[in-house]
């Protein structure tokens, strides 16, 4: 047993990795609109990228909980079942991949500015990323909309929603504890195309 608590079995997680995910489309819309003002908007889009990284985690956590109960044959995962194959094979590795790429390059010129390749790999790694974001976010935009307004609530809702109160605090505390170490490409030190 993975030491994990209980959200409401498959159905439960279902609606944990909704919720998780809706979150996410909100922040991430945030963060996509300061792509195309990015120097007046740095600032935001440093903080809200930082914050997302409690969002993400939660998402790949519950995603990654139903992919390893679904492969140890647990009954209510394999009742659920898998996602469709295209998506499971192709586009989740991908998206997954380049998710930890993205995020981790994006932590990784706050840590160490003045990294040309590491910023060349952001944002080589976003247009990887927008691309199998996209093909996943319309492959489960109504299934999560549905999972969302369900009326029927399977147990673990308090854990659900304190789960993902969790990953937004615990991103907020991440983007407040980082965003001293932004001062250098907020104040000119590092240019963009720095190399």
């Amino acid at each position: 047993m993975l030491p994990f608590p209980d959200v409401g079995g498959a159905a439960g997680n279902a609606r944990l990795t909704a919720l998780a995910g809706a979150v996410l489309v909100l922040g991430l819309a945030v963060e996509g609109a300061t792509i195309p003002f990015l120097r007046p908007l740095l600032s935001v889009h440093i903080f809200v990228g930082m914050l997302l990284l409690g969002p993400v985690a939660l998402k790949l956590a519950s995603t990654g909980y139903r992919f390893v109960r679904y492969y140890a044959r647990r009954e209510d995962y394999v009742r659920h079942g898998p996602p469709a194959p295209a998506m499971r094979f192709l586009v989740a590795p991908v998206l997954v991949l380049s998710t930890l790429t993205l995020f981790g390059t994006g932590v990784l010129l706050l840590a160490v500015p003045r990294r040309g390749p590491v910023l060349g790999l952001h944002k080589a790694s976003f247009v990887v990323w927008f691309g199998a974001c996209s093909v996943h976010v319309l492959a489960y935009a109504r299934r999560t909309l549905a999972e969302l307004l369900a009326g029927r609530r399977p147990g673990g809702g308090g854990l659900r929603l304190a789960a993902a109160v969790a990953a937004v605090a615990a991103g907020v505390l991440v983007a407040l504890a980082t965003y001293p170490l932004a001062s250098p490409w907020l104040h000119g030190a590092v240019a963009f195309g720095d190399r």
